[in-house]
């Protein structure tokens, strides 16, 4: 069996870190199985040094918790893990515990598209501690990865200004997943289009390409490269023109585009994909105009990102229309969103009162916050105004007191009367699937508005406003109170 169709076979139940799989049996083992627990998905920075996140990745965790269901290879695989005694690891019993085994959770999370921050939740699981520990590193991989690069995405996006952002990035993905996944999220963020042709297909995402450097080195000249490109494909006309000389490909171009007007068809643009951004687009922009094209766009690329976009747009640069590869689809400039799952609440049936839980640590940004989380956001005349964490158990009184979770000596007080709105939303309820993600077109319509409601200091590059994100003040007291007990607790 080939490697790709063995890593994309139906089932993706061994899609977790091992030590989901030896906790889950020692929680069969021990009895722990029958309790409940609460997990909720976080992060702790804004990815890029920025001022907001955006969100993305739900519709598949969706469909793995949808389709979690653990096959014969699967069983077969852990049935013959040993231990280091050589004895084998996994009880038969606990195998078909697996086989049997119903992901029985209530999933909450926040639609995608939507702008998020530091300590607000994004998912939350409840339900079953052993679905609950085994639907953790799968979650984890795809909300990170591709809010990640929808953030990237979104930040590309607002440097270009309105103008469009194609992502091409398939060929330095991280992989064939990586690939698609990464053209999904640019697209939520942002992107008009995308050089990956299945994630057009799959996703219903807008495909688009023109030529390599390739199609002229195969012809005896660049006219004739381009001519016979303009032939083959007159609807298509955008040319690559930086082969030899760019300046001479641009007049190359208005050649061909002068052969496609006679035809009944325009001349769309040419790429500049090397040298003087900033200045070849001037000079080629002239030359275009003077020739009769003053429609005619002009693409760029090469290594592209938010600051290089920001630096020619600063430089009087005529470009257009960017095309963003490597840099976008690989998240450049941070590695990864650093998104955790924490146990926030357990409890010893369904039917019994949640306990809260705190995870201790000597760094503020660890110490987790406990509960059932759901965040609520606030808004004004002028747009966004604050979000407050609170737990659901607790609830948000009014007046509403939100409390900075690094720094209790900053506190706000929201006006009674202020509108907000619960940010997650109902996914799963014992296992059913109660939530349909909407078209792709509507996600990326939603990280537009969510975007615009936010002040543009909180979008800037450079030292953006820090946005308003606290805790609800009884929530915030419990906390405390379970800090202050652990730190007292024996070791």
């Amino acid at each position: 069996m080939s490697v790709p169709s063995e890593l994309y076979r139906p089932s993706l139940a061994l899609l977790t870190d091992f030590y989901e799989l030896t906790m889950a049996y020692a929680a069969w083992k021990s009895g722990v199985a029958s309790r409940e627990a609460a997990f909720t998905l976080t992060f702790r920075n804004n990815p890029f040094h920025g001022g907001f996140t955006v969100a993305a990745g739900l519709e598949h965790v969706a469909d793995f918790v949808e389709h979690l269901r653990f096959d014969e290879e699967d069983l077969a695989f852990l049935a013959a893990r040993r231990g280091v005694d050589g004895a084998l690891l996994f009880e038969p019993a606990f195998l078909e515990a697996l086989r049997r085994l119903e992901v029985d959770v209530d999933v909450d999370a926040v639609p995608e598209g939507t702008v998020v921050f530091p300590q607000e939740p994004l998912v939350r699981v409840s339900g079953p501690v052993i679905p609950c520990m085994l639907l953790e590193t799968a979650l984890l991989a795809v909300v990170n990865f591709q809010t990640l690069v929808a953030t990237k995405a979104a930040r590309v996006c607002l440097a270009a200004q309105g103008e469009p952002v194609l992502e091409f990035g398939l060929r330095r993905a991280q992989g064939i997943d990586g690939g698609l996944s990464a053209s999904r999220a640019a697209y939520i963020g942002g992107c008009a289009s995308t050089s990956n042709t299945l994630a057009a297909r799959l996703y219903g995402i807008p495909p688009s390409g023109t030529h390599a450097h390739s199609w002229v080195m195969l012809h005896d000249s660049e006219e004739e490269a381009f001519a016979a490109y303009a032939r083959a494909m007159p609807a298509n006309g955008v040319f690559l023109v930086d082969t030899y000389d760019s300046l001479e490909g641009v007049r190359h171009a208005i050649q061909a585009g002068r052969w496609l007007r006679e035809n009944g068809h325009e001349l769309l643009g040419i790429r500049l994909d090397s040298g003087d951004l900033a200045w070849l687009s001037i000079e080629a922009r002239r030359l275009l105009d003077e020739a009769g094209f003053p429609k005619a766009v002009i693409f760029a690329s090469n290594e592209l990102d938010e600051t290089i976009i920001q630096s020619l747009k600063d430089q009087g640069a005529r470009i257009a229309a960017w095309g963003v590869g490597t840099r976008l689809v690989t998240g450049q400039g941070d590695g990864a969103l650093g998104g955790v799952y924490k146990l926030g609440a357990a409890r010893a049936s369904r039917d019994a009162p949640w306990q809260y839980k705190v995870k201790v640590s000597e760094q503020a940004s660890k110490t987790t916050i406990p509960g059932l989380l759901q965040v609520r956001r606030y808004a004004g005349q002028r747009g966004f105004l604050a979000d407050v964490i609170y737990d659901e158990a607790l609830g948000v009184p009014a007046p509403t007191v939100m409390v900075d979770p690094l720094d209790p000596t900053r506190r706000r007080e929201l006006d009674p009367g202020t509108p907000g709105e619960d940010l997650l939303v109902p996914v799963f309820r014992r296992g059913r699937r109660v939530y349909d993600p909407p078209p792709l077109q509507s996600i990326r319509a939603r990280t537009q508005a969510q975007l615009a409601g936010f002040h543009p200091g909180v979008k800037r590059f450079v030292n953006p406003h820090q946005f308003p994100v606290g805790v609800e003040r009884a929530l915030y007291e419990v906390r405390t109170r379970l800090v202050l007990e652990a730190r007292r607790a024996p070791g």
